[in-house]
Protein backbone atom coordinates (compact mmCIF):
# COMPACT_ATOMS: atom_id res chain seq x y z
CA UNK A 1 0.00 0.00 0.00
CA UNK A 2 1.24 3.55 -1.07
CA UNK A 3 1.55 6.41 1.50
CA UNK A 4 -0.57 8.48 -1.00
CA UNK A 5 -3.22 5.67 -0.76
CA UNK A 6 -2.89 5.42 2.83
CA UNK A 7 -3.36 9.21 3.11
CA UNK A 8 -6.71 9.06 0.83
CA UNK A 9 -8.09 6.33 2.88
CA UNK A 10 -7.21 7.60 6.51
CA UNK A 11 -7.92 11.19 5.87
CA UNK A 12 -10.58 11.71 2.94
CA UNK A 13 -12.15 8.28 1.59
CA UNK A 14 -15.31 8.16 4.16
CA UNK A 15 -17.49 4.83 3.29
CA UNK A 16 -20.96 3.22 3.80
CA UNK A 17 -21.42 -0.31 3.22
CA UNK A 18 -25.20 -1.45 3.04
CA UNK A 19 -24.85 -5.44 3.70
CA UNK A 20 -26.83 -8.44 5.00
CA UNK A 21 -26.28 -11.92 5.38
CA UNK A 22 -22.24 -13.70 5.58
CA UNK A 23 -21.15 -12.71 2.43
CA UNK A 24 -21.84 -8.89 3.53
CA UNK A 25 -20.24 -9.62 7.16
CA UNK A 26 -17.13 -10.78 5.72
CA UNK A 27 -16.59 -7.81 3.53
CA UNK A 28 -17.90 -5.58 6.26
CA UNK A 29 -15.12 -6.67 8.25
CA UNK A 30 -12.54 -6.42 5.50
CA UNK A 31 -13.61 -2.76 5.28
CA UNK A 32 -13.49 -2.49 8.86
CA UNK A 33 -9.42 -3.62 8.50
CA UNK A 34 -8.90 -1.04 6.62
CA UNK A 35 -10.46 1.96 7.15
CA UNK A 36 -10.17 4.21 10.36
CA UNK A 37 -13.34 3.25 12.44
CA UNK A 38 -14.79 6.85 11.86
CA UNK A 39 -14.50 5.85 8.50
CA UNK A 40 -16.92 3.38 8.03
CA UNK A 41 -20.27 3.09 8.49
CA UNK A 42 -22.22 -0.15 8.09
CA UNK A 43 -25.81 -0.28 6.78
CA UNK A 44 -27.50 -3.23 7.63
CA UNK A 45 -30.98 -5.28 6.67
CA UNK A 46 -33.08 -5.96 8.94
CA UNK A 47 -35.75 -7.24 6.77
CA UNK A 48 -34.93 -10.68 8.29
CA UNK A 49 -35.33 -10.25 11.86
CA UNK A 50 -38.27 -12.01 13.54
CA UNK A 51 -40.16 -12.79 16.82
CA UNK A 52 -39.05 -16.00 18.19
CA UNK A 53 -39.80 -17.45 21.73
CA UNK A 54 -41.00 -13.55 22.55
CA UNK A 55 -37.67 -12.61 22.13
CA UNK A 56 -36.63 -10.89 19.16
CA UNK A 57 -34.30 -11.89 17.10
CA UNK A 58 -32.30 -9.64 14.43
CA UNK A 59 -29.85 -11.95 11.95
CA UNK A 60 -27.83 -9.46 10.11
CA UNK A 61 -27.15 -7.54 12.72
CA UNK A 62 -25.58 -10.13 14.80
CA UNK A 63 -24.05 -11.82 11.94
CA UNK A 64 -22.29 -8.48 11.32
CA UNK A 65 -21.71 -7.69 14.22
CA UNK A 66 -20.25 -10.81 15.45
CA UNK A 67 -17.87 -11.41 12.28
CA UNK A 68 -16.87 -7.37 13.26
CA UNK A 69 -16.39 -8.18 17.33
CA UNK A 70 -14.21 -11.46 15.48
CA UNK A 71 -16.30 -14.11 17.63
CA UNK A 72 -18.49 -15.64 14.66
CA UNK A 73 -18.52 -18.94 14.10
CA UNK A 74 -16.17 -19.61 11.54
CA UNK A 75 -17.28 -22.67 9.63
CA UNK A 76 -21.25 -21.35 9.73
CA UNK A 77 -20.34 -17.55 9.15
CA UNK A 78 -23.52 -16.92 11.70
CA UNK A 79 -23.64 -17.29 15.30
CA UNK A 80 -20.83 -17.29 18.04
CA UNK A 81 -17.75 -19.39 18.30
CA UNK A 82 -17.24 -21.96 20.52
CA UNK A 83 -21.50 -22.56 20.99
CA UNK A 84 -23.08 -24.47 23.17
CA UNK A 85 -26.71 -25.82 22.49
CA UNK A 86 -28.25 -26.74 25.77
CA UNK A 87 -31.05 -24.62 26.00
CA UNK A 88 -32.45 -25.47 22.79
CA UNK A 89 -31.86 -29.27 23.96
CA UNK A 90 -33.63 -28.73 26.81
CA UNK A 91 -36.77 -27.25 24.76
CA UNK A 92 -36.83 -29.84 22.54
CA UNK A 93 -37.25 -32.08 25.64
CA UNK A 94 -40.21 -30.00 26.95
CA UNK A 95 -41.95 -29.95 23.16
CA UNK A 96 -41.08 -26.42 22.43
CA UNK A 97 -40.68 -25.09 18.80
CA UNK A 98 -36.85 -25.35 17.85
CA UNK A 99 -36.24 -24.91 13.84
CA UNK A 100 -34.74 -21.95 14.48
CA UNK A 101 -31.64 -21.95 16.06
CA UNK A 102 -30.53 -20.69 19.42
CA UNK A 103 -26.84 -21.06 20.91
CA UNK A 104 -26.45 -20.10 24.43
CA UNK A 105 -24.14 -17.51 23.88
CA UNK A 106 -26.31 -16.15 21.25
CA UNK A 107 -29.73 -16.25 23.51
CA UNK A 108 -27.90 -13.35 25.94
CA UNK A 109 -27.76 -11.09 22.96
CA UNK A 110 -31.46 -11.65 22.35
CA UNK A 111 -33.08 -11.41 25.73
CA UNK A 112 -31.01 -8.70 26.97
CA UNK A 113 -32.02 -6.75 23.27
CA UNK A 114 -35.54 -7.66 24.26
CA UNK A 115 -35.27 -6.08 27.26
CA UNK A 116 -33.94 -2.75 26.69
CA UNK A 117 -36.56 -2.57 23.30
CA UNK A 118 -39.27 -3.27 25.81
CA UNK A 119 -37.83 -0.27 28.32
CA UNK A 120 -37.88 1.63 25.38
CA UNK A 121 -34.64 1.66 23.94
CA UNK A 122 -34.81 1.80 19.95
CA UNK A 123 -32.76 -1.19 17.81
CA UNK A 124 -29.98 1.72 16.72
CA UNK A 125 -29.55 2.49 20.04
CA UNK A 126 -29.15 -1.30 21.35
CA UNK A 127 -27.11 -2.45 18.50
CA UNK A 128 -24.38 0.73 18.98
CA UNK A 129 -24.94 -0.19 22.88
CA UNK A 130 -23.97 -3.98 22.04
CA UNK A 131 -21.16 -2.75 19.56
CA UNK A 132 -19.49 -1.05 22.65
CA UNK A 133 -19.23 -3.83 24.53
CA UNK A 134 -18.30 -6.60 21.89
CA UNK A 135 -15.36 -3.67 20.89
CA UNK A 136 -16.97 -3.38 17.42
CA UNK A 137 -15.70 0.45 16.56
CA UNK A 138 -17.13 1.42 12.96
CA UNK A 139 -20.35 2.31 13.22
CA UNK A 140 -22.95 -0.26 12.88
CA UNK A 141 -26.92 0.88 11.99
CA UNK A 142 -29.81 -1.09 11.42
CA UNK A 143 -31.55 0.29 8.23
CA UNK A 144 -34.83 1.59 10.32
CA UNK A 145 -35.65 1.42 13.84
CA UNK A 146 -38.81 0.85 12.00
CA UNK A 147 -40.33 -2.60 11.73
CA UNK A 148 -39.85 -3.79 8.03
CA UNK A 149 -40.47 -7.79 7.66
CA UNK A 150 -39.47 -9.45 4.20
CA UNK A 151 -42.51 -11.40 3.15
CA UNK A 152 -41.53 -13.85 0.34
CA UNK A 153 -44.39 -14.77 -2.27
CA UNK A 154 -44.07 -18.70 -3.18
CA UNK A 155 -45.75 -21.04 -4.83
CA UNK A 156 -46.41 -22.66 -1.16
CA UNK A 157 -48.72 -18.66 -0.13
CA UNK A 158 -46.82 -15.73 1.41
CA UNK A 159 -44.32 -16.60 3.80
CA UNK A 160 -42.33 -14.61 6.30
CA UNK A 161 -38.45 -14.47 5.79
CA UNK A 162 -37.30 -17.05 8.31
CA UNK A 163 -40.41 -19.34 7.53
CA UNK A 164 -38.97 -19.63 4.02
CA UNK A 165 -35.65 -19.76 4.68
CA UNK A 166 -34.75 -21.58 7.66
CA UNK A 167 -38.35 -23.41 8.22
CA UNK A 168 -38.72 -24.96 5.54
CA UNK A 169 -34.66 -24.33 4.15
CA UNK A 170 -35.62 -22.58 0.93
CA UNK A 171 -37.44 -24.89 -0.60
CA UNK A 172 -40.89 -23.26 -1.88
CA UNK A 173 -40.79 -22.05 -5.17
CA UNK A 174 -40.06 -18.05 -5.01
CA UNK A 175 -42.72 -15.80 -7.02
CA UNK A 176 -41.94 -12.37 -5.83
CA UNK A 177 -40.87 -10.59 -2.10
CA UNK A 178 -42.79 -7.39 -0.51
CA UNK A 179 -40.71 -5.61 2.28
CA UNK A 180 -44.44 -4.77 4.65
CA UNK A 181 -44.60 -0.93 6.17
CA UNK A 182 -41.47 0.30 4.33
CA UNK A 183 -43.37 2.83 2.32
CA UNK A 184 -44.59 4.54 5.87
CA UNK A 185 -40.58 3.40 7.82
CA UNK A 186 -37.18 5.74 8.19
CA UNK A 187 -33.82 5.45 8.22
CA UNK A 188 -32.35 4.77 11.79
CA UNK A 189 -31.07 8.11 13.60
CA UNK A 190 -27.40 8.96 12.26
CA UNK A 191 -27.34 7.04 8.85
CA UNK A 192 -28.62 10.02 6.33
CA UNK A 193 -25.96 12.36 7.70
CA UNK A 194 -23.27 9.25 7.06
CA UNK A 195 -24.27 9.41 3.52
CA UNK A 196 -24.31 12.66 2.69
CA UNK A 197 -20.69 12.44 4.23
CA UNK A 198 -19.48 9.33 2.75
CA UNK A 199 -17.44 9.80 -0.67
CA UNK A 200 -18.27 6.14 -1.76
CA UNK A 201 -21.42 3.76 -1.09
CA UNK A 202 -20.46 -0.06 -1.14
CA UNK A 203 -23.04 -2.56 -1.90
CA UNK A 204 -21.74 -5.59 -0.31
CA UNK A 205 -22.01 -9.33 -1.59
CA UNK A 206 -25.15 -10.08 -0.17
CA UNK A 207 -28.52 -10.75 -1.59
CA UNK A 208 -29.93 -8.61 -3.83
CA UNK A 209 -33.25 -9.44 -3.66
CA UNK A 210 -33.80 -9.72 0.34
CA UNK A 211 -30.71 -8.53 1.92
CA UNK A 212 -29.77 -4.92 -0.25
CA UNK A 213 -33.18 -4.22 -1.59
CA UNK A 214 -34.68 -3.94 1.67
CA UNK A 215 -32.46 -1.28 2.92
CA UNK A 216 -33.19 0.76 -0.44
CA UNK A 217 -37.07 0.43 0.09
CA UNK A 218 -36.73 2.92 3.16
CA UNK A 219 -38.00 5.84 1.31
CA UNK A 220 -35.05 8.29 2.05
CA UNK A 221 -32.19 5.33 1.59
CA UNK A 222 -32.22 5.19 -1.76
CA UNK A 223 -32.54 8.80 -3.56
CA UNK A 224 -29.54 9.31 -0.53
CA UNK A 225 -27.34 7.11 -2.11
CA UNK A 226 -28.21 7.67 -5.57
CA UNK A 227 -26.02 10.76 -5.80
CA UNK A 228 -22.91 9.44 -4.36
CA UNK A 229 -20.73 7.02 -6.39
CA UNK A 230 -21.59 3.55 -5.92
CA UNK A 231 -20.12 0.66 -6.17
CA UNK A 232 -21.61 -3.29 -6.06
CA UNK A 233 -20.19 -6.78 -5.64
CA UNK A 234 -21.79 -10.01 -6.87
CA UNK A 235 -22.63 -12.49 -4.48
CA UNK A 236 -22.70 -15.19 -7.53
CA UNK A 237 -19.72 -16.70 -8.85
CA UNK A 238 -19.78 -18.75 -12.16
CA UNK A 239 -23.36 -19.08 -11.44
CA UNK A 240 -23.99 -20.18 -8.05
CA UNK A 241 -24.04 -18.22 -4.56
CA UNK A 242 -21.41 -18.40 -2.12
CA UNK A 243 -23.97 -18.63 1.04
CA UNK A 244 -27.48 -18.62 0.71
CA UNK A 245 -30.62 -18.75 -1.92
CA UNK A 246 -29.99 -16.20 -4.05
CA UNK A 247 -28.80 -17.99 -7.69
CA UNK A 248 -32.15 -20.27 -6.45
CA UNK A 249 -34.40 -17.26 -6.40
CA UNK A 250 -32.70 -15.62 -9.38
CA UNK A 251 -33.68 -19.21 -11.27
CA UNK A 252 -36.64 -19.45 -9.78
CA UNK A 253 -37.84 -15.87 -10.92
CA UNK A 254 -37.40 -16.69 -14.51
CA UNK A 255 -33.31 -14.64 -14.75
CA UNK A 256 -30.45 -17.12 -15.12
CA UNK A 257 -28.16 -16.49 -11.81
CA UNK A 258 -24.84 -14.69 -13.31
CA UNK A 259 -22.70 -11.63 -12.08
CA UNK A 260 -24.09 -9.67 -14.95
CA UNK A 261 -27.82 -10.50 -13.82
CA UNK A 262 -26.88 -9.16 -10.32
CA UNK A 263 -25.59 -5.71 -12.15
CA UNK A 264 -28.70 -5.24 -14.27
CA UNK A 265 -30.49 -5.67 -11.05
CA UNK A 266 -29.46 -2.66 -9.70
CA UNK A 267 -29.04 -0.75 -12.89
CA UNK A 268 -32.84 -1.50 -13.19
CA UNK A 269 -35.15 1.07 -14.04
CA UNK A 270 -36.57 0.11 -10.61
CA UNK A 271 -33.24 0.65 -9.43
CA UNK A 272 -33.13 4.12 -11.49
CA UNK A 273 -29.62 3.21 -12.55
CA UNK A 274 -27.99 3.17 -8.87
CA UNK A 275 -24.27 1.48 -9.91
CA UNK A 276 -21.38 3.44 -10.59
CA UNK A 277 -18.79 -0.08 -11.09
CA UNK A 278 -19.36 -3.65 -10.47
CA UNK A 279 -17.10 -5.79 -9.25
CA UNK A 280 -16.84 -9.67 -10.12
CA UNK A 281 -15.03 -12.70 -9.80
CA UNK A 282 -12.37 -13.49 -12.02
CA UNK A 283 -14.23 -16.66 -13.33
CA UNK A 284 -16.89 -14.43 -14.65
CA UNK A 285 -14.43 -11.80 -16.33
CA UNK A 286 -16.34 -12.29 -19.88
CA UNK A 287 -19.17 -10.39 -18.02
CA UNK A 288 -17.66 -7.45 -17.67
CA UNK A 289 -17.74 -6.36 -21.55
CA UNK A 290 -21.65 -5.80 -20.95
CA UNK A 291 -21.29 -4.21 -17.67
CA UNK A 292 -19.34 -1.78 -19.65
CA UNK A 293 -21.67 -1.63 -22.04
CA UNK A 294 -24.36 -0.56 -19.58
CA UNK A 295 -22.55 2.51 -18.14
CA UNK A 296 -20.59 0.63 -15.37
CA UNK A 297 -16.84 0.51 -14.89
CA UNK A 298 -15.66 -3.07 -13.37
CA UNK A 299 -13.15 -4.39 -11.45
CA UNK A 300 -12.32 -8.09 -11.92
CA UNK A 301 -10.74 -9.84 -9.28
CA UNK A 302 -10.66 -13.23 -6.43
CA UNK A 303 -13.93 -12.08 -4.79
CA UNK A 304 -14.08 -15.52 -2.72
CA UNK A 305 -13.22 -14.69 0.94
CA UNK A 306 -11.94 -17.84 2.55
CA UNK A 307 -9.64 -16.02 5.46
CA UNK A 308 -9.03 -12.72 7.10
CA UNK A 309 -6.60 -11.71 4.64
CA UNK A 310 -8.50 -12.41 1.84
CA UNK A 311 -11.43 -9.54 3.33
CA UNK A 312 -8.60 -7.36 4.30
CA UNK A 313 -7.20 -7.67 0.34
CA UNK A 314 -10.33 -7.43 -1.12
CA UNK A 315 -11.36 -4.54 0.94
CA UNK A 316 -8.32 -2.74 -0.82
CA UNK A 317 -8.77 -3.70 -4.29
CA UNK A 318 -12.55 -2.27 -4.06
CA UNK A 319 -11.71 0.94 -1.96
CA UNK A 320 -8.92 1.60 -4.44
CA UNK A 321 -11.33 1.22 -7.33
CA UNK A 322 -13.58 3.10 -5.66
CA UNK A 323 -10.86 5.80 -5.86
CA UNK A 324 -11.23 5.74 -9.35
CA UNK A 325 -14.59 5.59 -9.96
CA UNK A 326 -15.01 8.64 -8.01
CA UNK A 327 -12.70 10.35 -9.58
CA UNK A 328 -10.17 10.16 -6.56
CA UNK A 329 -6.27 9.80 -7.63
CA UNK A 330 -4.33 7.49 -5.67
CA UNK A 331 -2.41 4.22 -6.02
CA UNK A 332 -2.07 1.42 -4.36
Amino acid sequence: MSLAWDKMLSETLKVIALAGGVGGARLADGLARVLPPENLTIVVNTGDDLEFLGLKICPDLDTVCYTLAGIANPVTGWGRIDETWRFLESLVVLGGPAWFNLGDRDLATHIERTRRLREGQSLSQVTRAFCLAWGVEPAVLPMSDDPIPTWVHTDEGVLPFQEYFVHRQCRPHVTGFHFEGAEQSHPASGILPAIQAADLVIVCPSNPWVSIDPILAVPELYPACAVKPVIAVSPIIAGQAVKGPAAKMYAELGIEPSALAVAQHYRSSKSGGLLSGFVLDSVDASQSTRMVELGMQTLVTDTLMKSGEDRGRLAREILTFGLQVSGKEASP
